[in-house]
């Protein structure tokens, strides 16, 4: 059906309908728009949730990740996130394909429309004047005709009368006849007005009107046909991630299924066994034989007869922190209770005072890079940072004397070119330019030389890779030292600032022999078998590898591109730091091979 010929008369009717059907689509619009917010905010939270349990970046993280059902949430937790981005994918889907192609179609629409009313009113408009200039002909054409009338009864009348003279009689008859003349000429004019009014609506009701209507029609049918395009891709842009959300909720499932309890359980084994035996079984004291007492009436002992031991039972382990005074014969030592507190007020063998002030110092250093202060030959850095800094500005000196050496190269051409050529240009206007640049190439030139000749100075008070390797296995050895010699000997001066008095240092300690412990019940061969290993030190921090280090010489680690290690002591100056990987594992890596993440507490101190 056409609305041009079913819909002649609804003009005012199709108005409200076309307007019904833009809101329509802004009302879509907004639904659309409000769907893509909420994807946006739902998104968001889910990857602030898999944020908020991620895993810390301590120590705690390593311990975690041993066990599979922490992995597996890791693993979910990662999962997530992608899924997450997958409803930013939706949101963004929506605003691109929906929402800004409606917008753009819904000012196309109002122009569209606009427009075809416009023509309408138009149309409508010159109707209405025809029909009224039309009304118009016809009064006075009625007008005239009964004007016409009169006069033609007033001269019958003044014809009829013998008392009237002939002249008002012929005055009379020449009246009736001008407005019989009048009244046809009205006629006239209405009746071929009336025609051409007839031929204009005719053309308005069958031809403007319809054909008007009929692009309203097509617009309406667009819009519609628009709409149910865009009600598709609102559910295919759901679809699209389908696949993608399946294989993140797929990896849910896999890691879930990937828990093992068993290897769990054995886990927490492998973590808190402490190696000990259980203690033996208590010993029956027979009061009524004579036999020597034992000082504690509480006291555990796990020393039995051969004869009495059952086999499998323990041999004669001590339980930790349980005193034990009466000694059987195959226990030639200390009780466990009195070593235990000799090796709690033994001396410390961690480098304490000296990490305290390596760490002020090196927070120190980090403020001058920070701030950008300091002397212009950055002697306040260590020595390989100060190298760095150095070689650094010597690069950027390089490059601004090879700038203004091409510009002086450009500018002597351009001044060979202004002498065979004078009318070019006047070869004296380029001096000016060609002496300032060649006084800024010297003192470019002086400032090379001048931050050479510091980078050279540092370059040869610097420790040679084997002197650290050997200053560096040095150190271990010094754990069995007191703090007093640690600290007196460490090669930083109480106020954390760097010396550069490395060799000597080492030469001092390379003599020093290690104080004897004054307590040589302490230092019994069992006693160090069970607790006196070598302390391990604490972590204060995480480095990632930049580069990888094949770590040859002794002392050193290997370490692989973006591998992820523990810092346990910071650059002391050298160029070297000290990392762990594991347990059994751990040396010295060149500082300017990683990026060192240190911790709070390690910082503040």
């Amino acid at each position: 059906m056409s609305w041009g010929s079913e819909l002649w008369d609804q003009f005012d009717n199709l108005e409200k309908h076309t307007q019904w059907g833009i809101e329509y689509v802004e009302k879509y619009t907004k639904f659309v728009k409000e769907r893509s917010e909420i994807e946006i905010s739902y998104a968001k939270q889910i990857r602030n949730l898999s944020k908020k349990y991620q895993p810390k970046k301590n120590s705690r993280e390593e311990e975690e990740s041993k066990y599979t059902f922490c992995r597996a949430f890791l693993t979910t937790l990662n999962e997530l996130n992608d899924y997450a981005g997958q409803h930013e994918v939706i949101a963004e889907n929506l605003t691109s394909q929906i929402i800004t192609e409606l917008s753009r179609y819904l000012q196309e629409i109002k122009s569209e429309r606009k427009s075809h009313f416009h023509d309408g009113r138009k149309a409508q408009q010159h109707i209405e004047s025809s029909w009224k200039q039309l009304e118009s002909c016809k009064r006075r054409f009625e007008r005239d005709c009964k004007e016409a009338d009169r006069a033609q009864q007033y001269f019958e009348k003044m014809d009829a009368d013998i008392n009237v003279t002939k002249a008002d009689v012929e005055k009379a008859r020449q009246q009736a006849q001008m407005r019989h003349q009048m009244a046809a000429d009205s006629k006239g004019d209405y009746s071929s007005y009336l025609q051409k009014f007839n031929q204009e609506q005719n053309e308005h009701y069958f031809t403007i009107i319809p054909n008007i209507f009929q692009k309203l029609q097509d617009m309406e049918e667009k819009r519609i046909e628009r709409l149910g395009v865009c009600m598709q891709t609102f559910a295919e842009v759901d679809r699209q991630v389908l696949p993608i959300v399946g294989k993140c909720l797929d990896g849910m499932t896999k890691a879930a299924e990937s828990i093992e309890p068993k290897t769990d359980s054995k886990q927490v084994v492998e973590s808190y066994k402490s190696g000990f035996e259980p203690p033996g079984d208590v010993e029956f004291e027979d009061y009524g034989q004579a036999m020597k007492r034992t000082a504690s009436e509480t006291s555990l002992s796990n020393t039995r007869e051969a004869k009495e031991k059952p086999a499998g039972k323990s041999k004669g382990k001590l339980w930790p922190f349980i005193k034990n005074k009466n000694k059987s014969p195959k226990q030639h030592k200390e009780p466990l209770s009195h070593r235990l507190n000799d090796f709690m007020t033994s001396k410390p063998k961690m480098h304490c005072l000296r990490s305290l002030r390596r760490g002020i110092t090196l927070n120190s250093h980090v403020r001058n890079l920070i701030e950008g202060s300091g002397p212009e030959d950055f002697s306040h850095l260590p020595p390989e940072q100060r190298r760095k800094k150095l070689q650094g500005k010597l690069d950027e000196l390089n490059k601004d004397i090879q700038k203004e050496m091409d510009q002086r190269d450009a500018l002597t051409k351009m001044k060979d070119v202004y002498v065979k050529n004078p009318q070019m240009g006047d070869p004296a206007s380029v001096d000016p330019r060609l002496s300032e640049i060649g006084q800024n190439i010297e003192k470019l030139q002086f400032e090379v030389q001048k931050f050479e000749g510091w980078l050279a100075e540092v370059e040869e008070r610097m420790p040679s890779k084997s002197d650290t390797h050997r200053r560096s296995g040095l150190y271990e050895t010094q754990n069995n030292t007191t703090v007093g010699n640690n600290c007196a000997q460490d090669r930083e001066s109480p106020d954390g600032s760097y010396t550069e008095e490395q060799n000597s240092e080492t030469q001092v300690k390379a003599n020093i022999n290690p104080i004897p412990n004054p307590n040589p019940t302490s230092t019994t061969p069992e006693f160090d078998d069970e607790f006196d290993d070598e302390e391990t030190l604490p972590t204060i921090g995480t480095c990632k590898a930049l580069y990888p280090f094949e770590g040859h010489n002794e002392g050193t680690i290997a370490v692989a591109e973006g591998e992820l290690l523990y810092v346990i002591e910071e650059d002391k100056g050298d160029g070297w730091t000290r990392v762990r990987r594991n347990e059994d594992e751990e040396g010295y890596v060149p500082t300017s091979y990683v990026e060192v993440f240190l911790e709070t507490n390690a910082k503040d101190s």
